[in-house]
């Protein structure tokens, strides 16, 4: 039998294991860059409407200042997911065997739990790395902070004109309020921003309700197109959910929650009354950075490194799973938030 506890063999279960990112990490933060140092690297391009000049053909050609970009550095936080391996754990009845055990053995017990905690760690890591794809959508920034470690906003530098919050008479849901021309008039600020419209909206339940009840989107949503497989009455599940087009707008329902690690409380990872846009994945161009596992048993730019290592008193076993994650819309004027309740 092979050691379960091998980084090779570790790493190979993690392989297996892994699930793609639901919600708005799956669908606009797909690419994937590691570095090897602890800072990542990424640029910021902000492309202005220049014109070429006019001169008489008769004089010198005037010398245009090239288009620059700015390049930002940051040192992601370190995640570090830490469980423990009593030896009493392989030889008390494992979650879903038949009460009394005896189904299975101590090994194949061993091998259920390290697949259960290698999952259990994935798991917890995708939901930060959703949560910070939230951040980034709904804020334009990621808000770093935890056990000692400083909080520092990483701010992509998104226009202010992308993110609105309507307030009293104008919230959706008050009388001649248009979501329709809300989401046209955003849509141009888009286009005017970055050269794109905006494709995509998600919003939270509560805004949905809302929005659905419009007599205008009532008139003009169409349940079908964009999808052919959509049923008259989505299922509800946790991520994004297809609720149908109106105009050039897919329209999307969030739902997602998580318990901070901090208070220990469960909370919705966006706030109630929210809607976030996006020109499409192709234009936000969200990447998700891993800055380098300081390990000196990893020497390889990567995601995530698993390690096990033994403690020989008290007899335990660790197991170690090291991440240093950044989500970046690399075009974040491709991206949008209103609060409208």
């Amino acid at each position: 039998m092979a050691d379960l506890f091998s980084t090779d063999t570790l790493s190979a279960i993690v392989e297996d294991l892994r699930t793609p990112a639901n919600g708005l990490a799956g669908r606009y933060f797909t690419s994937v860059q590691t570095a090897d140092t602890e800072e990542i690297h990424f640029d910021v391009d902000s492309k202005p409407r220049r014109m070429s000049p006019f001169v008489s053909p008769l004089v010198g050609g005037k010398v245009v200042r090239s288009r620059g970009f700015a390049a930002k550095t940051f040192k992601p936080a370190y995640i570090k997911d830490k469980r423990v391996f009593h030896p009493g754990r392989a030889i008390k009845r494992a979650m879903g065997e038949r009460v009394g055990g005896g189904q299975y053995s101590p090994d194949e017990r061993l091998q259920l739990l390290v697949a259960q905690d290698l999952q259990d760690q994935l798991d917890m890591l995708e939901r930060r790395i959703e949560w910070m794809a939230a951040q980034a959508m709904h804020s334009g920034a990621v808000t770093i902070t935890g056990e000692d470690y400083p909080t520092v906003v990483v701010d992509f530098g998104r226009d202010a004109a992308l993110t609105v919050v309507k307030t009293g008479a104008n919230r959706w849901g008050q009388a001649g309020i248009n979501p329709l021309d809300d989401l046209q008039d955003w849509s141009d600020t888009m286009v005017q921003k970055t050269g794109v419209a905006m494709t995509e909206v998600a919003m939270t339940v509560d805004v949905w309700k809302i929005f659905r009840a419009d007599a205008n989107v009532k008139a003009r949503l169409d349940r079908w197109r964009g999808n052919s497989t959509m049923q008259t009455d989505a299922h509800q599940r946790e991520g994004l959910v297809f609720q149908g087009m109106v105009d050039q707008f897919a329209v999307y329902t969030y739902s997602g929650w998580v318990v901070d690690p901090v208070t220990d409380t469960e909370g919705a990872i966006l706030p109630a009354g929210t809607v976030v846009g996006a020109a499409g994945p192709a234009y936000v161009e969200g990447t998700r950075h891993f800055g380098a596992i300081l390990d000196v048993d990893s020497l390889q730019a990567v995601e995530y490194f698993t390690k096990s290592w033994i403690e020989q008193d008290p007899s335990l076993r660790y197991l170690l799973m090291q991440s240093a994650p950044l989500l970046v819309p690399e075009r974040v004027n491709a991206t949008f938030r209103a609060t409208v309740l």
